[in-house]
């Protein structure tokens, strides 16, 4: 969601950007492959495969993670705290190399391309450093060109580059002193850098010949640069580029693509041709700098495919600020405003978009696609570094986003803004957003006939995975969430953000989250790796949770809350969960915080760490016991610590609240063996 969070209370953090990132001794380098090469240890989401099998994006590379791979640098602790390396990266480890130390990867399948997920400092006074990373391979060296320039982000929201900043809202109460500044302690100031985030970004390498399955690369960190952090690289084989002969050529209407000019004229061009003949507008491969927006209407726009043909562009600031509010521009394709009636018949695919946002600017439309569309489509992308990947401001239908790539950005990867209806997102793939990964946000117009089915999202810095705002019968369907970082769940249903109401029925089916569940810093304590939350109204439309996989959750597998202002004024009162699994949780199966009630029918939970139904309600702890009443439909099994996690003397609405449960760390997931 861009928009603006409440006041925000950071939680306790020893290490800050720059001191995480604190070099380790240097070791020797080996020569490479001086001993066998490791095997490959390929994984999803930092997990066994096996245990999200048919469920997010089936993505055409291979991930491995650093901690996983040979290297004589430094496996780091695993944890899962915010304004951390390891909080914010896949998994929660990652692997810090000191100038001249190493990772290896074993090759699983044969690769020609590969994505290094890394991090590396800031500048002593913000806005980023280069460096070069030497990837080794038996027939060559090549270059990767690291960047911090698009990281780190410091202090309350909507945040600033700059590590040295006072506090942004001393008029906000703060954890760090219990107080609001501006009012209770004048002359405090917190330690700076004041809560870091968003410390990992990636790039791409596509090599000239591909490498058989069991040769090894090498990474070696750059010499000047006091700590390099590998997470992962994923391993790809990238096909031929994409030509099309019969089509609008860009390259005919003067477009350069070696990016030295602006491309923007000649792609309009073409663009206006295409009206004319009724030809696709094609992108050959190369480098388009485009810095501003490119409306779009009834065209198609093909590239030679997202590792061959890239739109660039930077972001310029405007003299004036736009009518919406906007204060810069860059790239990006903007179908026209809704109230114009929108654009229709556009299909974009097979290029990447990558954008020049370093800041956040909930103003700004910065988006890598924005505006309306109907009847159009968008696949075979890969976006980065914009504000938002895809930002749709209905009202507009018949819309799919489907087999693209989009991370690192400022904000959310997709929203779904504003009378939304009978579109699709789908086996998309999502990495290191700032703020919601896939949104459905019924705003003004209600949003209706959704479908988030079969994608991957990971390592959200703010807010959820999956999130839905209102909406009548929307679906989110076999998806994989993994690693959401401070303020968040893996899966969210809010009644929140102005939202419209729900209604007809919202569907979880079929989908895993693992190490979900964040901390709120507002209420201080943990959410689920589901987080139903009531708080501009009640949520009385039918919520339906079936199949779903709740992995490793940092607290809760499930919280059913409300805000503590409005808690005598509104319930959760139509939820159902059937078929769910919970392997592992900090706390409770269920912590219901709100008035209300669910049922249960054959949720299956094992390794829970406290009590199973954490049920405080709506904290007015009557003698009739909870406002919050838990239907046991059974084959409700399983459970951890304390017994069964749905004992009888729990039910229907037993209080048994406790409002901060110490939490015990789950063992790690593993296949789930039917008795």
């Amino acid at each position: 969601m861009t928009r603006p969070l409440p006041a925000v209370a950071a939680i306790a953090a020893a290490s800050v950007a720059l001191a995480v990132l604190a070099a380790a001794p240097a070791a020797t380098a080996a020569p490479p492959w001086s001993a066998p090469p490791p095997d490959p240890v390929v994984t999803r989401a930092a997990l066994d495969p096996a245990l999200t099998e048919g469920r997010g994006a089936d993505v055409p590379f291979l991930e491995q993670e650093a901690e996983n791979a040979r290297t004589n640098g430094t496996v780091l602790e695993a944890g899962r705290d915010a304004y951390t390396v390891v909080g914010e990266a896949s998994g929660r480890s990652a692997v810090r190399l000191a100038p001249g130390q190493w990772a290896e990867f074993t090759l699983p399948a044969p690769t020609n391309a590969i994505t290094v997920r890394y991090s590396i400092p800031d500048a002593a006074h913000g806005g980023g450093i280069t460096a070069p990373l030497r990837i080794t391979t038996k027939n060559k060296p090549y270059t990767l060109t690291m960047t911090s320039q698009y990281a780190y982000l410091y202090n309350q929201y909507p945040f600033t580059n700059d590590p040295n900043a006072g506090l942004l809202h001393p008029d906000w109460w703060i954890t760090e002193c219990s107080c609001v500044p501006q009012f209770d302690l004048p002359d405090f100031e917190p330690d700076k850098p004041f809560r870091p985030m968003k410390f990992f970004d990636e790039e791409r390498v596509l090599f000239d010949k591909t490498y058989p399955a069991g040769d090894v690369i090498r990474l070696t960190a750059p010499h000047g640069v006091a700590a390099t952090i590998i997470d992962l690289v994923d391993t790809e084989l990238v096909g031929p580029p994409v030509e099309v002969r019969k089509a609008e050529n860009v390259l005919k209407y003067g477009a350069d693509n070696h990016g030295r000019k602006d491309s923007a004229p000649a792609i309009e061009k073409a663009i206006a041709a295409a009206h004319t003949s009724g030809l696709p507008v094609y992108l050959p491969p190369g480098t388009y700098r485009v810095d501003r927006h490119i409306v779009v209407d009834d065209v198609t726009i093909i590239g030679a495919g997202h590792w061959y043909t890239k739109v660039k562009g930077r972001e310029v600031a405007l003299s004036t600020p736009a009518p919406d509010g906007s204060m810069h521009t860059g790239v990006g394709f903007y179908g026209k405003d809704a109230a114009d009636g929108g654009s229709r018949n556009v299909h974009i695919s097979g290029l990447a978009i990558e954008g020049d946002v370093r800041e956040r600017i909930d103003t700004d439309q910065v988006n890598g696609i924005g505006g309306a569309f109907s009847d159009s489509t968008f696949r075979d992308l890969h976006i980065q570094h914009t504000k938002v990947g895809i930002w749709l401001d209905g009202p507009m239908s018949n819309v799919t986003i489907e087999d693209s790539i989009i991370v690192d950005q400022i904000a959310d990867a997709v929203n779904l803004h504003r009378g939304v209806t009978d579109s699709r997102v789908v086996n998309t793939f999502v990495r290191n957003t700032g703020d919601d990964g896939l949104a459905m946000w019924a705003e003004t117009d209600q949003n209706g006939g959704n479908v988030f089915e079969r994608n991957t999202v990971q390592s959200p810095t703010l807010a959820n995975g999956i999130a839905i705002y209102g909406g009548r019968d929307n679906t989110v369907a076999r998806n994989l969430v993994a690693d959401p970082v401070r303020e968040g769940s893996g899966l969210h249903a809010g009644a929140r953000f102005g939202a419209e109401p729900f209604e007809g029925t919202l569907s979880f089916t079929d989908n895993t989250t693992v190490r979900a569940g964040g901390f709120e810093l507002n209420w201080r304590i943990g959410l689920g790796s589901l987080w139903i939350y009531a708080l501009d109204r009640s949520i009385d439309g039918a919520i339906r949770v079936t199949g779903d996989h709740y992995l490793d959750s940092t607290y809760n597998a499930i919280m059913m809350v409300s805000e503590w202002a409005v808690r005598n004024d509104v319930a959760i009162t139509d939820v159902a969960f059937k078929d769910v699994r919970v392997d592992g949780t900090g706390t409770s199966v269920l912590s219901a915080r709100v008035a209300g009630g669910a049922s249960f029918e054959n949720v299956d939970a094992r390794n829970v760490g406290a009590v199973g139904i954490n049920n405080c309600g709506s904290f007015n702890f009557p003698p009739t016991g909870s406002e919050f009443t838990v239907t046991d439909l059974g084959g409700n099994d399983g459970g951890g610590t304390t017994g069964p996690w749905m004992a009888a003397w729990e039910l229907p609405n037993t209080i048994t609240c406790d409002d901060r449960p110490p939490v015990v760390t789950p063992p790690t997931p593993s296949p789930w063996v039917q008795p």
